[in-house]
């Protein structure tokens, strides 16, 4: 945030464009743009530079923090881009852009913008099945009650909790499932760059998850590996991210005794 606000001039208001694979330097920056009172526009970290120049253009983005690795899409869209002006690079940096190297120079500590409710709080891209994408807002008070409600009731999540799935933090099935929901009460998350089935399967063992997110597709996949399920700390399984098929519950109930909560919606 510190960074955001005094290396590259953040006022509230302004769009952040973040591009990465889960992990803990997405997970950051999210914060901070939202404690600068800026407004996240997250990115699929597949997204090549033609998809993303829709989204700098329609979202008006004028700044951007992006994984390293990510930086050449990045680049070839800023080109088009005249209003994004302000880039930082993390996990790996790039000379005299890294954003690790300016958060060294910074504060560890940084006074929340005061926003208000009804402040836009992100730019969540919708994925373009029906044309174009389109650039939904969500407010900060969205935010807030995403957490408060069908979390508490529904899912039940306890601070002991370690959640863990595949859905990307740039999809508002990640950002919930594996940053807000477990932040919110105080739990873990396990951010996986790669989150096939099989990487899935290897984590939730490694990290003693309890908490599942992914999509109906990989818990079919990984329901054939029910006796090693049913040995873990797994307890609640969320699908989302396409519908839910009688035949996928029924098979996942049958292979782990847990009953899947169909999130989609």
């Amino acid at each position: 945030a510190n960074v955001l606000v005094h290396d590259m001039g953040l006022v509230p208001g302004n769009r952040v464009l973040l591009s990465a694979p889960n992990c803990p330097m997405l997970a950051a920056a999210w914060f901070g743009v939202i404690k600068a009172g800026g407004i996240a526009v997250a990115t699929m970290p597949l997204l090549r530079a033609k998809e993303l120049g829709p989204i700098l253009d329609k979202g008006q983005v004028t700044h951007a923090l992006c994984d390293a690795r990510l930086a050449d899409e990045l680049r070839a869209a800023a080109a088009n881009a005249p209003q994004l002006q302000h880039i930082r690079y993390f996990n790996g940096g790039v000379a005299g852009e890294s954003l690790e190297a300016a958060m060294q120079g910074q504060p560890a500590s940084f006074s929340n913008v005061a926003t208000a409710a009804d402040d836009t709080c992100i730019l969540a891209f919708t994925s373009g099945t029906t044309g174009v994408p389109k650039g939904t807002m969500h407010f900060h008070r969205d935010v807030m009650a995403a957490c408060a409600c069908w979390p508490r009731h529904v899912l039940r999540p306890r601070a002991d909790d370690v959640f863990i799935g595949s859905p990307p933090l740039a999809f508002t099935f990640g950002l919930g499932g594996l940053l807000l929901f477990p932040m919110a009460v105080g739990a873990a998350t396990v951010l996986l760059e790669k989150a096939s089935p099989e990487h899935l399967l290897d984590a939730i063992r490694e990290h003693g998850a309890t908490v599942l997110f992914t999509a109906p597709t990989s818990y079919r996949v990984m329901a054939a590996h029910g006796a090693a399920l049913r040995q873990t700390r797994l307890r609640q399984c969320v699908s989302a991210g396409e519908a839910l098929p009688a035949a996928t519950r029924t098979l996942w109930r049958e292979a782990t005794g847990i009953e899947l909560i169909d999130g989609i919606g």
